[in-house]
Formats: structure tokens, sequence, C-alpha cells
């Protein structure tokens, strides 16, 4: 079982000089993957529910700054040589395909085919309403952008029509490094998430999972897989536990688990990121080892 890091592009975490300090120390001390998240907008008073803590409230203040992930990763790449890169997540309904599509290709090409591309359908309808796209319908939404973004990807000219998207014999390059499938990653806990990850993904990101709930997720997960005649094990698994500690280790990738998302906030200064990193792969990395 791999371990990633999630720490980069809000807060102190979005400054360049961490940035470059934290990706770089976390290649050195063996973690196998960068993720960093998304949102767009932040208010002060949401009326939508976060789904992933207990209170249904995001822990980040809404005045915090927070970095377009696909810019944030790419800084990370140039500054890195090996470890991997991956939104967690993106909120693909909030985007153009088209755009995206290039976007999500060029970080790959200039990793070096190190980028996956870490997709959410989003649950705040504030963040919906500012960017004028309608909250209702971003699930159907979100499968056929990512339909039309491998069509792009796979095919010179490309052409698609769907209720949200058209768009006919047109040339979107690069094209990604490894072929036509640049790895897709779902994120979300729900049912809902699941089932898009075992039809549409090659991958799914369970975020802020009780570790005691993580085999049930992966059941769930394995059923919708036998029920669209495809093998579990032909995707990734990665969770970032909300009460996990090394203990779990063993039971996790004894019940699938291919990569452990270790979310933590990086110091301010910069010249304590190796520091910080070293004790956390002595926790995480090590413990695995």
């Amino acid at each position: 079982m791999r371990v990633g890091l999630h720490a980069l592009g809000i807060g102190d975490g979005a400054r360049p000089e961490v940035i470059r300090a934290v990706a770089t120390a976390a290649e050195a001390h063996g973690f196998a993957r960068l993720w960093c998240g998304e949102h767009v907008v932040l208010v002060d008073s949401p009326a939508s529910r976060y789904p992933y803590a207990a209170d249904g409230r995001i822990a980040v203040p809404a005045d915090a700054d927070w970095l377009d992930p696909l810019l944030a990763l790419t800084f990370a790449a140039a500054v890195t040589r090996r470890i991997e890169l991956a939104t967690g997540v993106l909120l693909l309904p909030e985007h153009n395909p088209v755009l995206l599509a290039k976007q999500a290709a060029t970080l790959d090409v200039l990793s070096g085919g190190r980028f996956s591309l870490g997709i959410g359908v989003g649950w705040s309808a504030e963040e919906f309403a500012a960017l004028g796209v309608p909250f209702v319908g971003r699930g159907r939404r979100t499968d056929e952008y990512l339909a039309a973004m491998r069509a792009l990807w796979a095919d010179d000219p490309a052409s698609f029509t769907g209720e949200f998207t058209h768009f006919d014999a047109i040339r979107v390059n690069p094209k990604p490094l490894r072929g036509s499938r640049l790895p897709v990653v779902v994120g979300g806990n729900s049912d809902v998430a699941l089932r898009r990850a075992a039809t549409l993904a090659d991958g799914w990101y369970g975020f802020n999972v009780r570790a005691d709930d993580v085999p049930a997720r992966i059941a769930v997960l394995a059923d919708e897989c036998a029920r669209h005649d495809r093998a579990v094990d032909e995707l990734t698994i990665a969770v970032a536990l909300s009460d996990g500690t090394p203990d779990d280790l063993a039971a996790l990738s004894a019940a699938g688990v291919t990569e452990l998302v270790v979310v933590d906030t990086p110091p301010p200064a910069p010249d304590a990121a190796d520091t910080w990193v070293a004790q956390l792969a002595r926790t995480w990395i090590r413990a695995e080892e």
C-alpha cells in the first residue's frame, strides 16, 4: 500500500515557497503522490451541508487562500521528478470540458505522465450559483463531461453530442502521454460516488472516512464493479482517514486499499517542511513498511 500526501494549495500550503519545500521533501521521503483539492468559491455562511464532517461545515475558513489545483500541481511538477500528482478532487461539472481536457493533458505532458484527474460532483449550491452552473443535474453533467473529455483525448479530430455539450470535428492537443485514458479517480463516499467509480473511472478516493467504515465502502464498490462486469482490483483505492492511526494500515491493506492519503497542514516556514514531512514519513510510510 502506497502513501500519498494531501497538504498543498490551501492557506500556508498555497505559498510557492511552501509548495516547493513540501513537494521536494515528499518526493525525497518516499510519498507516492501529492493530492490537491478544489473550491473556486467559499461563502461565509453556507446553507449547503459539507458531507465530509459530522457538523456539516468545512474546516477551511472562507477567506483562506485556495489555489487552482491544476496550477498548483503544475508548479509542484516543475520542482519534482518522480512523485505522482492528483487533483483530490476537482469539481468537474463546474468546468468547461473542452478547456479542462486540454488543461489536464497539458499537466500530464509537463509532468512527464505523472498526473491523475480526481473528480467530484460538488456539494455547494452557493458555489454553483456563483459560477452560473445549475446545481441540479450535476451528476449527469459530470458523467457527460468525462465522456466528452475522453473523446477529446482519444480522437483527433473529435466529435461529441450530449445533453450539456456538443462539438464536431475539433482538434484539442496535446494528448495525455499515456494515451487516451488519462487516469480518472472519482471522489466521494456515497453509494452514488462508488457506482460512478465502478462504472466510469480508474479509481476511487474516499475522503475523511472512518477507518472502521472503509471495508464496508469497499464492499459496496466491489458489488458495483461485479454488477458492471469489472473486477474491483482493476481500480486504485485511495482513502484519507478521519480517525486512523498506523495500527490501521494492515487492515486497510487487507480490505483492498492501495493508497493511504495523509491529510495535514504544512508549517508556515518552508525551512521546517523537510522535518515535518520526515516525521509524517516515519509515522505512516515506515509503519507500512
